[in-house]
């Protein structure tokens, strides 16, 4: 399934926020959404995912959903989102117990969702035993245990320290290239928009306009730290967003 913005434009008041956004999102794709802050990012993901309606413009969805998908579009957020009364198990139960299936079902969907993040033995722990990237992987296992057709991510990774973040990109990839899944991934950070983008859109300072789109074409599997294509392509991207970072740094700065 592929998910469609077209000229998508929208205002907050006589604030402007994004200004003709078009873009194709294809099945088996991971699409990096990368900007100076404040340009739009998670306003822009939030119309693709339904939560709100952009001032003009329009976003479609074209052709089937996978197999027994529950939801075609499915949120990771940064803060997790978990229920800290309940276990992952029940966390990850939880989108399912508004569809109609057996016990056995809801069973084996959950499960199988904790097996693919490496959480098997931690499905009746409580999120605050838990650590932050224990916690993530428990809302990506959430996520999939739907079956969604696009996977919608926020900053999924930005609460959590640098080597966490690693080891969470590395089961992303992994879980990439075990089963080709769709997904927008909105970040303020090159690096993993490097390392996990097939393409990587780069807005402009508000309103967010896009400015190029950057195919990345170094398997996923093979993206680590230091790799030669993967630094220069992040070095061209830095080169397009840095000015107009510094300006919007200085003028949330000027804000506070």
């Amino acid at each position: 399934m592929e998910l469609i913005a077209e000229k998508i434009c929208h205002a907050y008041g006589n604030l402007k926020v994004l200004d003709d956004v078009s873009l194709t999102i294809r099945s088996g794709e991971i699409v990096a959404i990368l900007g100076p802050s404040g340009c739009g990012k998670s306003t822009l993901l939030r119309f693709l995912g339904g939560l709100e309606r952009p001032t003009s413009g329009q976003v479609l969805m074209a052709g089937a959903p996978p197999a027994l998908s529950l939801n075609p579009l499915t949120y990771v957020f940064q803060d997790f989102a978990l229920a800290p009364w309940r276990t992952v198990f029940g966390n990850v139960a939880l989108p399912l117990e508004h569809h109609p299936m057996s016990a056995a079902e809801r069973m084996e969907r959950v499960m199988s969702a904790l097996a693919r993040v490496n959480l098997t033995d931690f499905a009746h722990a409580y999120p605050r035993q838990l650590s932050g990237g224990m916690k993530q992987r428990a809302s990506i296992a959430r996520a999939l245990a739907v079956n969604p057709a696009v996977l919608l991510m926020d900053e999924p990774l930005s609460a959590l320290d640098a080597q966490t973040r690693e080891l969470l990109m590395d089961d992303l990839t992994r879980l990439w290239g075990e089963t080709a899944f769709t997904a927008v991934y909105i970040t303020h950070n090159l690096s993993e928009a490097v390392r996990l983008g097939h393409r990587v859109v780069v807005l402009s300072r508000r309103p967010g306009r896009i400015r190029q789109i950057v195919p990345i074409d170094v398997p996923i599997a093979e993206r680590r730290e230091g790799h030669p294509a993967l630094a220069e392509t992040t070095a061209r991207i830095w080169s397009l967003i840095r000015e107009e970072a510094a300006e919007a740094d200085r003028e949330l700065t000027d804000v506070a």
